[in-house]
């Protein structure tokens, strides 16, 4: 399967339509038509429903839009690392993180790091960290800012200071906006948005304990985002890490602290023994320098 056929594959899928991704790719109709065909051949597989208004992918055809999109980025990524391989540290640093406090790090840490090198911009992708994780395997994300717990086993990482604590968000007029603080008896019977991360659901578990399995829960969420806008229409409560909500309009979200009270830690982690771009590694050794000067503080 060419990197180049691929690329003509999604332009397909974008334009759905032969005739019209032909005319973006600059080459003729039948040419176009002729790659796919000896894709889906050499495949044994069907990518496309043909329409008379537009062309549809078939599951496989979903499955390989998905694939191939990671494997541009990746080649893409690749390219631009080799072309950066120079003595000008210049490129893009790929950084995965949660909606967490300890993103709070990360503004001054780049804007001291791109004042030594002004050429090098940053690319932030919002995750949990067990997606963050495998593009990181995936060599897709460079760095990662990770909720633990987390299995750590692959990568070289330093523990935060920042303590990442849990509450649950409400309505400013819910009944729960006016305690001070949130226990497991005042969420018995209530609909609740809990965490999709199994690890941290099990943290959740332990701080219910044999409540746990009776919980009415309507939802689970990767990111607090998404569970506040389904609070905001008063569909659930969401339990979630405090992350950037005390940011957010006050006057359409609230939030309590857990009781007792529920904290975590969180890593800002690379691949060990990955080859990094030169952009990619000074960034991780600059981390490493000034997070750990802070520590000494």
């Amino acid at each position: 399967m060419e990197i180049r056929v691929l690329r003509y594959f999604l332009a397909v899928v974008r334009e759905e339509s032969i005739t019209k991704a032909a005319d973006l790719l600059h080459i003729t109709q039948p040419t176009l038509s002729r790659q796919i065909a000896q894709m889906e051949e050499e495949m044994g597989v069907k990518l496309f429903d043909r329409g008379t208004r537009k062309i549809v992918l078939t599951n496989e055809g979903l499955l390989l839009r998905r694939r191939a999109e990671e494997i541009l980025e990746l080649v893409d990524k690749t390219e631009r690392e080799l072309s950066e391989q120079e003595e000008t540290v210049e490129g893009t640093v790929s950084i995965g993180c949660g909606d967490l406090t300890a993103v709070q790090l990360l503004p001054e840490l780049i804007r001291s790091f791109h004042e030594r090198y002004s050429a090098v911009t940053f690319d932030l992708y919002t995750a949990t960290a067990d997606h963050v994780k495998d593009r990181m395997d995936r060599g897709l994300t460079d760095v990662g800012v990770l909720l633990e717990p987390i299995n750590m086993e692959k990568y070289d990482y330093i523990r935060l200071d920042q303590q990442e604590q849990w509450v649950v968000v409400m309505c400013p007029d819910s009944p729960l906006a006016k305690l001070e603080r949130i226990t497991p008896k005042d969420l018995k019977d209530l609909p609740l948005i809990l965490p999709r991360r199994l690890n941290v659901r099990s943290e959740l578990a332990r701080w219910f304990g044999e409540d746990f399995d009776k919980l009415n829960v309507l939802f689970t969420s990767n990111l607090p985002s998404n569970s506040s806008i389904m609070v905001h229409h008063k569909l659930a409560y969401a339990i979630v890490i405090k992350g950037s909500i005390a940011f957010w309009d006050k006057e359409k979200i609230t939030y309590r602290p857990l009781f007792p009270e529920l904290k975590a830690t969180s890593v800002i982690a690379w691949k060990r023994k990955q080859p990094f771009a030169l952009a990619a590694e000074k960034f991780i050794e600059y981390c490493k320098s000034a997070l750990s000067d802070t520590k000494e503080q």
